[in-house]
């Protein structure tokens, strides 16, 4: 399904005052860019960590920089009215995007809550599930719906709500960030083909233990990103891998091996 060697995250910039707001759109498009023309995907999330932040589309406009839209993953959550679900959903159709990464997201005081009812939920609150049936029964073939996986929680729960998110229409996945072979991960790939595996960029890997609630296995001296990635490449040499804390003041053909060619 995915041709890229790496799909890498870029935020776009948060409702900051007015003053910073064009460096800061220049810079998302810059770094959309930069990451295209390097052979990659890129990956737009919506409202991480609950905070407002502009819409690509938005992005795009103001910036008037318009990336191939079958390079472009865009993220979708649950915190939307309906109505501004729909108008996103329709300005993707209509700019060809293909790929959108559902996830039931980061909620915060400052976002609206989707009514489950409005898109069929049956529950007080929406669902990955429901967000991927919706868009199925809308839509039908014009998207291509991907879900989260998260090998740090309990099993085989996690493992039962993956089986339910392709049900409800999801063709890929996207885990958290591994440190080396996952065997949860590995499970996921007996049933579904299509697994994009997120690596750890950041040095501060005691950061990823806090993020993912786990106790800290490596010394924050000792853990090398580099070394992780490489690793990943070995045990899941088919899989393209997710970059989401990737240094933009590298030569990537030096910090990602599948580049060095290109």
């Amino acid at each position: 399904m995915f041709t890229w060697p790496y799909l890498i995250e870029i935020l776009t910039p948060a409702r900051s005052p007015e003053d910073q707001v064009e460096s800061l759109l220049g810079r998302f498009a810059d770094r959309c860019r930069r990451v295209i023309d390097s052979g990659c995907g890129v990956s737009i999330p919506d409202n991480p960590m609950g905070r407002p932040r502009f819409s690509a589309f938005e992005c795009f406009e103001a910036t008037d920089y318009w990336p191939a839209p079958e390079k472009v993953v865009l993220n979708l959550n649950t915190f939307h009215s309906k109505n501004e679900l729909d108008a996103i959903l329709r300005r993707a159709a209509d700019y060809g995007v293909r790929y959108l990464l559902v996830v039931r997201g980061d909620g915060g005081p400052k976002l609206p809550r989707l009514d489950p009812l409005s898109v069929g939920g049956r529950y007080n609150i929406a669902t990955t599930m429901d967000l991927l049936r919706y868009i199925k029964g809308e839509y039908g073939d014009q998207f291509v719906t991907g879900a989260a996986f998260n090998p740090y929680k309990p099993m085989p729960f996690e493992l039962d709500r993956a089986h339910k998110k392709l049900e409800a229409g999801a063709n890929f996945f996207i885990t958290q960030p591994l440190i080396g072979k996952n065997e949860d991960v590995d499970s996921l790939r007996h049933f579904c083909d299509h697994v994009i595996v997120e690596a750890w960029m950041s040095k501060k890997i005691e950061l990823f233990y806090k993020s993912v609630g786990r106790m800290t296995m490596e010394e924050p001296d000792s853990y090398d990103p580099r070394q992780n990635l490489r690793e990943l490449h070995d045990a899941y040499p088919d899989s393209c891998v997710y970059l989401s804390m990737i240094s933009f003041d590298q030569d990537w053909r030096v910090l990602l091996p599948r580049l060095a060619n290109r």
